[in-house]
């Protein structure tokens, strides 16, 4: 079993792999060589304080996140934020590996606007299985970004910190839409994970589970789906208009319902066999989406 080893700076990251120091000590783009690639990262499991770009182009071996491995392919972006752990795994040297790592520490952000929305990117949370394919058009366009920040690093005044950030929120934009493109031309097999979803949530009901377990969360979803929580909600709201919680509430507003009208629990048995904990919790939802309570609900149905 190998050791942790924890990353904290861009100096940090310049040392581990023998290069010259850094011209920024916030940021930094590294070119992916045969050598890093066949670099010897051991039996260790690594943890950085930074955020994390990669786009890996001619690649074999994996990278493990979590319980899952991601095998690369040809022009595939990977995102790491801070605190997550990875360990990689090399299954044979191999030559003409190229693409390059953008890396950059949460304190060149921290003042800025990209500083307060840096969480909306959902996709700093998805499982390596869940990583952008790019097209060569689209891996030019973000390269080209990059190389614009690789040349401010070398030539700082005082517009570079602005400059640097403004590419990073750029490239960080495209690879929404990106995404966005991935989910819709994945569409037929998103369609199979919405149903499988809708299966999920009704063979949970048709179990012991929401006594046991209560309320499924968006988290249990993901894991029985073998996806994250974040690529499962963000995946649903593209293909339905609705998140995975939406549609977790949606289940249970409909199925409530039908156990208000055609039988004689109390609102708290309903609620208990819905797996809510608190009655209390089961009626403010209820009446969040549905503008009264189950009480009213029940008496002008």
């Amino acid at each position: 079993m190998g050791e942790i080893i924890k990353i904290e700076s861009i100096s940090q990251v310049h040392k581990f792999w023998g290069l010259d120091d850094s011209k920024h000590p916030l940021v930094t783009v590294i070119p992916i060589t045969d050598e890093m690639t066949n670099f010897d990262y051991g039996d260790h499991t690594y943890v950085t304080d930074l955020y994390q770009l990669s786009l890996k182009i001619g690649l074999s071996g994996s990278l493990i996140y979590g319980r899952n491995s991601y095998d690369f392919e040809e022009g595939t972006l990977v995102f790491l934020k801070p605190n997550q752990a990875v360990k990689i795994e090399n299954s044979e040297e191999f030559e003409g590996s190229s693409g390059w790592t953008l890396i950059f520490h949460p304190d060149l952000i921290r003042k800025s606007e990209l500083g307060k929305i840096i969480n909306n990117y959902s996709f700093f949370s998805y499982d390596t299985n869940e990583a952008l394919h790019l097209s060569g058009e689209e891996r030019n366009s973000l390269t080209e970004l990059v190389r614009k920040i690789e040349k401010e690093c070398l030539h700082i005044d005082r517009h570079s910190q602005e400059l640097i950030v403004s590419n990073i929120k750029l490239i960080l934009d495209y690879c929404t839409r990106y995404y966005d493109r991935q989910f819709y031309t994945r569409t037929n097999l998103n369609k199979d994970f919405v149903t499988k979803f809708e299966n999920l949530l009704r063979d949970y009901y048709q179990s012991d589970k929401p006594l046991e377990l209560g309320v499924p969360t968006v988290k249990y979803c993901g894991s029985e789906l073998n996806m994250s929580s974040h690529y499962l909600s963000d995946m649903l709201r593209k293909e339905t208009g609705r998140s995975a919680q939406e549609h977790i509430y949606f289940f249970l507003i409909d199925r409530a319902k039908t156990r208000l009208l055609s039988t004689e629990e109390s609102i708290s048995q309903v609620a208990y066999g819905l797996g809510f904990e608190y009655p209390q919790h089961f009626s403010k939802i209820f009446k969040n989406k549905t503008g009264m309570t189950p009480a009213e609900y029940r008496s002008l149905n």
